[in-house]
């Protein structure tokens, strides 16, 4: 995959940007020309950057400065690791460069704002969504901001997917290569569209959910349609997992089943801990001849009526998947895809939310086809159609964001975290990362983790 994802950079350089964003894309961290993008105060932060396959480091960089009419930056109170970024760790997303900035969840404290924005200034407290949106193209008039056609000018993802999504913080240069938020500061383009003013009583500890796994676990939930009286079965039990959980629950699911194994299989019981109506499948611990599906078909009549994605294409399974995706023969298994495809009843409903990236071999399409199953693409969720929902959920207690929350760890240790996440280690569920600008951690929250 580190092959296919530089492949892919020297095939963007040589056929060029599509050209019509409009805002600066490519800048991924400040000192890719420090005299253009740099704050002219000479102040440095701290930041997390990628260095190379299954390599992050903590570097010193330069503080971003406005450079946009409609710019913030942020003095980051808060990030997070999420499993989208075990799949920048791991080189699987393509068109990464060594420095780039990681990180698309985070919230914060208006430091400066250009002179076109008018809806915010120094001092608020602000989460902002993981997509860019210009706020003005035809998606971003329905607020379907993730799939915004102004911020993003990568012409290889035009030509893979036949359109593009909207510009993201921290996720390579395939989606517009824009600096991260795993940093002390950020620089948030169109910011008076893409923050969102965070009240007194919602925590950082809960505001920062906002910027990308609610929203995302909400969309999944409410994309593939869960309804009153269904079962659903959700493949991952990581935050993306758990909470759709909990949010089938509150669509009205009278039975939702968690699949999960190996070594992330503790999560099953975080998750059994935390919402109680949940039941269970380690797949690690199913008999000989008892597989997945047939467990769900065993524990309800046909399988369950919907099927939710939380886990992502890049884990494969099998042998042949392994050799496929070392080889570069296939970007993402179609394992778990399958899997969801021949669980569910006829004309059940299939959500993808996890992160698929390019092709895959093997798929069952004719199941598809014959029994009638509705297969649903949930795509980056579009964060500014749910935020205010889900905020007024946060505030009114319909919803809890906390049960996921496992930790807090300071920023300098990010680089550790990520190894830690990515081998499922210490009970790790959804982390607040913490900077010199964060306040006091909220009452009920995790206290201090530190491996040092």
């Amino acid at each position: 995959m580190a092959a296919v994802s530089q492949s892919a950079n020297y095939i963007e350089k040589a056929i060029g940007h599509t050209g019509d964003a409009v805002t600066e894309n490519d800048m991924t961290n400040p000192d890719r020309d420090r005299a253009k993008y740099g704050d002219p105060s000479g102040e440095k932060m701290k930041a997390l950057v990628w260095n190379g396959k299954n390599d992050v480091q903590m570097v010193e960089t330069s503080k971003p400065k406005v450079i946009e009419d409609r710019d913030v930056i942020l003095k980051v109170t808060g990030s997070t690791i999420c499993g989208s970024d075990l799949h920048l760790f791991h080189g699987a997303v393509v068109q990464l460069q060594k420095g780039d900035i990681l990180g698309h969840e985070f919230c914060g404290k208006v430091d400066s704002v250009g002179p076109g924005v008018k809806n915010l200034k120094e001092g608020d407290r602000v989460v902002a969504s993981f997509q860019i949106a210009c706020g003005d193209c035809m998606y971003c008039k329905r607020k379907l901001s993730s799939q915004c056609e102004r911020t993003n000018e990568n012409k290889v993802e035009n030509i893979m997917y036949g359109g593009r999504t909207a510009g993201m913080f921290g996720y390579s240069h395939f989606t517009g290569g824009f600096a991260g938020g795993q940093a002390e500061y950020a620089r948030v383009p169109y910011g008076d569209v893409n923050l969102l003013k965070l009240p007194d009583d919602i925590p950082d500890e809960k505001g920062l959910f906002l910027s990308d796994v609610l929203s995302t676990s909400w969309n999944c939930v409410v994309d593939t349609g869960v309804k009153e009286g269904d079962v659903v079965a959700i493949w991952g039990a990581g935050p993306i997992g758990q909470m759709c959980a909990q949010m089938s629950f509150i669509r009205g699911a009278k039975r939702v089943i968690v699949i999960d194994g190996g070594n992330a299989a503790w999560r099953l019981d975080l998750v059994k801990e935390k919402t109680p109506k949940v039941e269970t499948i380690n797949y690690t611990d199913l008999p000989s001849g008892t597989t997945v599906t047939s467990k769900l078909k065993e524990m309800e009549h046909g399988g369950p009526d919907v099927a939710l994605e939380c886990a992502a294409g890049e884990y494969a399974k099998g042998i042949g998947h392994k050799i496929e995706l070392a080889l570069g023969l296939e970007t993402d298994t179609s394992e778990i895809l399958n899997e969801m495809i021949t669980s569910v009843k006829s004309y059940g409903r299939v959500g993808i939310t996890g992160v698929y990236v390019g092709f895959t071999n093997h798929f069952n399409i004719g199941a598809v086809m014959e029994r009638g199953i509705r297969f649903i693409g949930n795509g980056q969720a579009p964060v500014h159609l749910y935020w205010q929902d889900l905020l007024k959920m946060l505030q009114d207690g319909s919803l809890d964001s906390s049960i996921m929350l496992s930790h807090r760890v300071n920023m300098d240790e990010m680089d550790t975290l990520y190894k830690k996440f990515d081998a499922r280690a210490d009970n790790l569920q959804k982390v607040f990362v913490q900077t010199r600008f964060s306040d006091p951690p909220a009452v009920g929250t995790p206290s201090l983790t530190s491996w040092k």
